[in-house]
């Protein structure tokens, strides 16, 4: 099994220096490979691989005495080059609009790889009672390794990455395959995921949109202003721009926060979760929800609930999403109504059944996995409603 860890990482002014010179180089290199690949195409019509461009670049970094960079190092950033243009032709393939690989302006690499033990190396100072991370031509650097590495890890790579806070390090590591958990019996629930709210639960339960973009749009505004009015090349325009790049790192922060909570306690208070398959692309490209939806990050919550649920013994599975909102949850009759009709209002005179549309969506979801799985729903799906709110100082809080 495969994790990755994230530290933050506290360069002295020295090493910050080091670092900066490090990213450059790995810039230059990237620049200079994709040149080649576009050079050599144009000549000859063959492609370079990372294999190919290596014995040149080899020989650069031995005759030019101020590269500091790390050979293998070197090597991830051909790679990179690499899975770019291999994504380049997976979407002509495909069909889809292709991106050719672009050239890195400053600034625009921010990140750098290492084979673990090759030139970085995890170490513990006995002496100052810290973890360091000892980096070639740079030093150790200070690491707030806030939680262990689990027992047996194995460390095989590591990312460098600049961020507007800092400088943070991305351990890569293999830890043996749990013993397999055992289902843990807990009651099941469907969920219909939407931006109103981010989440409707069939037992009840409804998950506020916490909109972080939205709140913080007012500052971010005033915020780029400013940077728009700064002269091009002056300090000040390179501190607004570093305050901008901040503001939405913390928004970023926030969503991550939020999900990481609401999926650790999805996946421990239930058994089964039932989430609509939907694909996330037609909320982007809609010019009226393409806000909202990259505000929710509700692709994010689907990546961290997946791996979260199997380390808690729970399941999660995917319906097809077709009529949830139209279908009765009481009785399965159609019942046609517009995106504006928050209400679900059953016409059978058998069901009269009144209540939200997102919950009646939820309820279906559940029904429709439970049928095909030939489950009996429980009684624990149908209680009255329960709201659970997300104020800004706690993302996860239940109020009546």
């Amino acid at each position: 099994m495969q994790r990755t860890y994230e530290y933050r990482l506290y360069p002295r002014q020295r090493e910050r220096a080091a670092l900066d010179t490090l990213l450059e180089q790995q810039r230059e290199v990237y620049n200079r490979a994709l040149e080649q690949c576009k050079n050599v195409y144009e000549a000859t019509g063959k492609g370079q691989s990372a294999l190919s461009q290596w014995s040149y670049f080899r020989d650069w970094r031995n005759t030019y005495g101020d590269v500091i960079l790390n050979a293998s190092s070197l090597q991830h950033t051909l790679r990179r080059l690499d899975k770019a243009f291999g994504a380049f032709f997976r979407r002509i393939q495909a069909g889809q609009t292709p991106g050719y690989p672009r050239f890195k302006g400053k600034d625009r690499l921010k990140s750098m790889e290492y084979t673990y033990g090759d030139g970085c190396r995890l170490e513990y100072e006995a002496d100052y009672d810290r973890f360091v991370l000892t980096i070639q031509n740079v030093g150790s650097v200070k690491v707030k390794l806030h939680r262990f590495l689990p027992d047996l890890a194995r460390l095989k790579h590591v990312v460098i990455k600049r961020q507007a806070s800092g400088w943070y390090v991305f351990l890569q590591f293999e830890c043996p395959d749990p013993p397999e958990i055992k289902p843990n019996g807990l009651p099941a629930v469907g969920g219909d995921m939407g931006l109103l709210r981010l989440l409707t639960l069939s037992d009840g339960t409804l998950i506020d949109n916490p909109r972080w973009l939205r709140d913080n749009l007012e500052a971010l505004r005033r915020a780029q202003r400013k940077l728009s009015r700064a002269v091009k090349g002056s300090q000040r325009r390179k501190d607004q721009r570093l305050l901008v790049a901040k503001l939405h790192e913390h928004v970023a922060n926030m969503r991550r926060d939020f999900w990481h909570k609401l999926t650790h306690w999805l996946a421990n208070t239930y058994g089964l979760i039932v989430l609509e398959d939907l694909n996330l692309s037609f909320m982007l490209r809609n010019s009226h929800l393409s806000l909202s939806a990259h505000d929710a990050g509700l692709g994010v919550f689907q990546e961290l609930l997946t791996y979260k649920a199997v380390e808690a013994g729970s399941h999660v599975t995917l319906v097809n999403p077709a009529n949830t909102s139209q279908a009765c949850s009481g009785c399965g009759e159609m019942v046609e109504k517009g995106l504006t009709v928050r209400v679900h209002q059953c016409p059978n005179p058998d069901c009269l059944l009144d209540l939200d549309r997102d919950l009646n969506a939820a309820r279906n979801i559940l029904n429709f996995a439970l049928k095909s799985a030939r489950i009996e729903p429980s009684d624990d799906n149908v209680d009255a409603v329960k709201v659970m709110r997300s104020p800004r100082s706690s993302p996860i809080y239940r109020g009546e």
